[in-house]
């Protein structure tokens, strides 16, 4: 037969009084249905739990070591209702979220540290990935919210909800101690010599890769592109290494690496956009903890 918390309780309650009088006043009940409970666990565990004379009740070996046991069991059931009351209101459970690299030197801190802050006991994994493998795992169900660069792709449009966070200008990121640049100050593209070009590709970043082309337009240039990277950590690395130059969104500048130098451009620069994605229909209670936060951020 199975075990039943009931059960459990007035085994604690006898063990507790060594009485079975006292534990069944301590129960609001008579004591014949107490014994009898007693006995039905004792046959369920095939074992005696109390030694019982006319003048006194004891423990037996298997009483002693099921009693802590028991009364831990009891504290973790008495705790459920409230373990189901933060999940179902979202202050417990998991959040998985995909950023793109440039979120990590912008938004993405300032928004855990104030998830975190409200919600301690969510757990939240984090993935770095570009922008359409978020959107390929926001369709699938991997992950709950990503953080990316737009637009979504017209295909998911009907299953997707997004919400842009922030737009920031381009900056140059170029070899420190390029003798083409200015000491200091601003400067325009138009002036400086021609440059390997350090860029993500189209095919996973495309109106970012848009943007950085409409700056040179801009300034009467066709960039030669020297490289392509899908990390902004990885494209600063080739710019300090001499490789070339990179336009960057302004965030950036936060990654002082050592031989990067970060200038603000004279051009009008397009503004790169980055926001939150999520699918419509999901119903992670998490999720809509986060989404609150959102938009009380708006």
């Amino acid at each position: 037969m199975p075990i039943e918390f009931r059960q459990l309780r007035y085994f604690t309650a006898v063990a507790d009084e060594m009485h079975f009088g006292r534990a069944a006043a301590r129960l609001h009940m008579t004591q014949p249905p107490l014994s009898q409970s007693i006995r039905a666990l004792e046959s369920s565990l095939g074992t005696a739990l109390f030694e019982r004379t006319s003048r006194s009740v004891h423990l037996t070996a298997a009483g002693v070591a099921l009693l802590p046991e028991a009364r831990r069991l009891l504290q973790q059931a008495e705790g459920l209702p409230e373990l189901a009351r933060r999940a179902a209101s979202g202050e417990s459970g998991r959040l998985t979220v995909a950023f793109v690299s440039i979120a990590d030197y912008s938004v993405l801190p300032q928004f855990l540290r104030r998830f975190r802050l409200r919600y301690p006991q969510v757990q939240i994994d984090l993935r770095e990935a570009t922008s359409d493998v978020q959107c390929e795992d926001l369709a699938a169900g991997r992950i709950d919210l990503g953080l990316l660069i737009p637009p979504l792709p017209d295909k998911l449009a009907p299953e997707l909800e997004y919400q842009p966070v922030l737009a920031e200008p381009l900056v140059l990121a170029a070899p420190d101690g390029w003798k083409a640049l200015p000491a200091r100050g601003p400067v325009s593209l138009a002036a400086l010599p021609a440059q390997p070009l350090i860029v993500f590709p189209r095919r996973i970043a495309p109106s970012f890769y848009d943007a950085i082309l409409a700056c040179f337009g801009q300034a009467g240039i066709t960039p030669q592109i020297g490289q392509e990277a899908i990390q902004m950590q990885t494209i600063v690395a080739l710019v300090s290494a001499g490789m070339g130059i990179a336009l960057v969104p302004q965030s950036v500048s936060n990654l002082k690496r050592p031989g990067v130098t970060y200038r603000p451009l004279r051009e009008q620069a397009p503004l790169v956009e980055t926001g939150f994605a999520w699918r419509r229909d999901n119903p992670s209670p998490v999720l809509q903890a986060f989404l609150k936060l959102l938009k009380r951020r708006r």
